[in-house]
């Protein structure tokens, strides 16, 4: 395709063929809040409808709530971006959160106000409905599914016929807890053996004949216990999958332990009946499903490709397409070449997540303007994918996202940390690991570490307590927060373990040691001295590090017993008159301390 065969008009809006809203929904909130606020309606009742609704808890109060919007398989387009925009203006703190599963979270909203946020959200497809509680959750795909050169096939429609088939169903509005699907395109993306059920497509020949399927793992998650899960079978074809996520969730619902909060994910079920116990009353029950549900109880999959036309192209005041300064670094930490020739993927870097209601707004006419497929993807690390961007367009590209402040490099390395929201909303944080993540990324990008390749393909993941929001356990080097005390002043302190990981050699990081939050980065970078003195050639640091933990280093570093020695001199805390500042979590001027309130889980 040529210039000259493009459109020469501004491209219209590409919009969901799926409307996942329901303005009756919005309604019946505000009758409830009415009846809550008179007293009609008791204090837990309330909470279940809320969380049912995607309505969490902010923190010490109830008079405010956080609305957590669901993008099934990641998918968003300009229209609902906008409308995004619109609300976080008028109704939170003129900014929204991308949060590792897949959703955007709007902070702050008066209990009064989610209503009217339920209602224009409906008004562009969107909904928050079981976004929370005991429910199906969002439904994720990852964001390079259709794209990824390793893929079989692209899994996303597969995601979105799953979400669409279990939302607002019966059989998933009571579960003992949160269950969760995540679909991927390659055993690289998409931390499959780490949620309820996992699924990675897989093209099997049968008979002479190509069958599409998926190989599915079943009891993985993160938390104050976190699991790696089984793989079910060798090859599940696609017609079985829809039963076997029934058969799961059938036996989760029965056998699901309600009484102990802190044991009644999936799987601790998993776990305390044993692998080979739970697998085969997975098959038992699958053969049952299949026998029994009627032939109208089927995904319904839509395979009709995506349209992909490249709109017309950008011109800045001076018509030339010239890269502005930092364009090859940028190009080399946020972009991934796609299997389609001549286009790649962008990946757009937040600070923990945070984007601006302005940087909205921009960024809905950015990818009309540049997205040949007219929408965008949220990532599974607090970030957003524009796909199908051609590659001749992407000086430009990075020209406009300079001017809205979206052009920070290293999305895809280890310069952008996860953290989780912890303190600024959560009940249950202990800390502010969502602005510690902030400080990581500044100081990693005042340093380029983002182009140093040794450390690209590495992970920062930083969670507010040991609930594992932010992901630590899958970290190369994670964190969880807590508190320390040095006679009766109390510091933010952070338990740090290492070499966790989500491929296909998924495993769980092991502890290392407790971390003062003000000693967090020089620790980091203690750490990147210490690999950069006893690498091989060709080692990177998640290389170096796992095989570190898994005792097959030669080096003068044999264990983490090592690591710790060298790092132990870094973390020995002053005393409050040496330095007062150690003693103040990030982003808070107040001594530190330890106030949590109810939990309800903002994973």
């Amino acid at each position: 395709m040529t210039i000259s065969d493009l459109k020469q008009s501004p491209p219209d809006s590409v919009k969901s063929k799926i409307n996942w809203g329901k303005v009756e929904e919005a309604d019946n909130f505000a009758k409830t809040v009415k009846l809550f606020r008179q007293g009609k309606y008791d204090e837990d009742s309330f909470r279940r409808f809320r969380l049912q609704h995607g309505a969490y808890g902010t923190r010490m109060t109830s008079d405010y709530a956080m609305v957590r919007i669901k993008l099934p398989a990641g998918e968003i387009y300009p229209d609902q971006i906008e409308k995004i925009s619109q609300l976080s203006e008028q109704y939170s703190i003129g900014s929204a959160h991308f949060s590792t599963r897949e959703n955007i979270q709007l902070h702050w909203i008066i209990l009064e106000d989610v209503s009217e946020i339920f209602r224009s959200l409906a008004e562009v497809g969107l909904t928050s409905r079981e976004a929370c509680g005991n429910s199906v959750r969002n439904v994720m795909c990852s964001p390079l599914s259709g794209v990824c050169p390793d893929e079989e096939f692209d899994s996303t429609p597969y995601a979105l016929a799953t979400a669409r088939f279990f939302l607002r169903n019966p059989m998933a509005q009571n579960l003992p807890r949160k269950f969760k699907f995540n679909f991927t395109c390659c055993e690289k993306h998409g931390m499959v053996r780490m949620v309820d059920v996992g699924l990675i497509p897989q093209i099997r020949d049968v008979d002479g004949s190509p069958q599409r399927g998926f190989k599915i793992f079943l009891g993985g998650g993160l938390g104050n216990k976190s699991f790696v899960g089984h793989q079910l079978e060798d090859f599940t074809p696609e017609e079985d999958l829809l039963y076997t996520s029934i058969a799961v969730m059938r036996i989760f619902d029965r056998l699901g332990d309600r009484k102990n909060l802190a044991r009644n994910r999936m799987r601790y079920l998993v776990n305390d009946m044993g692998w080979e116990k739970f697998q085969n009353l997975v098959l038992k029950e699958r053969s049952v499903v299949r026998a029994t549900q009627s032939v109208i109880t089927q995904l319904d999959v839509d395979h009709t490709p995506n349209e992909i036309k490249r709109p017309i192209r950008i011109s800045d005041e001076s018509g030339s397409d010239t890269a502005p300064n930092g364009f090859a670094r940028w190009l080399k930490t946020n972009t991934v070449k796609q299997t389609q020739s001549d286009y790649r993927s962008v990946f757009l870097t937040l600070e923990a997540g945070d984007i601006t209601a302005s940087q909205l707004y921009a960024l809905a006419d950015i990818i009309r303007n540049f997205s040949s497929e007219g929408k965008a993807r949220s990532g599974f690390a607090q970030n957003i994918a524009l796909r199908y961007v051609h590659e001749d367009d992407l000086p430009r590209l990075y020209s406009k996202l300079i001017e809205v402040g979206l052009a920070k490099s290293g999305a895809l390395t280890m310069t952008a940390p996860i953290g989780c929201s912890g303190t600024t909303s959560c009940n249950l944080a202990l800390t502010n690991s969502h602005r510690l993540a902030k400080e990581i990324q500044r100081k990693f990008l005042e340093l380029k570490l983002d182009e140093d390749d040794d450390l690209s393909d590495s992970s920062i993941k930083i969670s507010g307590c040991p609930n594992s929001c932010g992901q630590h356990g899958i970290a190369t080097i994670g964190f969880f927060g807590g508190g320390g005390r040095v006679g009766k002043d109390m510091y933010a302190n952070y338990q740090m373990s290492i070499g966790g990981r989500s491929d296909g050699d998924t495993m769980l990081g092991q502890t290392l040691l407790r971390v003062p939050a003000k000693r967090v980065i020089p620790v980091l970078l203690k750490i990147i001295e210490i690999f950069k003195e006893n690498k091989k050639s060709d080692d990177t640091l998640k290389t170096w590090i796992h095989r570190v933990v898994n005792g097959n280093e030669d080096s003068e570093i044999k264990s983490i017993v090592e690591i710790k020695k060298i790092l132990e001199p870094l973390i020995t805390p002053p005393t409050i008159e040496e330095d007062p500042d150690f003693y103040l979590d990030y982003g808070s001027d107040s001594s530190y301390h330890t106030k949590t309130g109810k939990g309800e889980c903002a994973a």
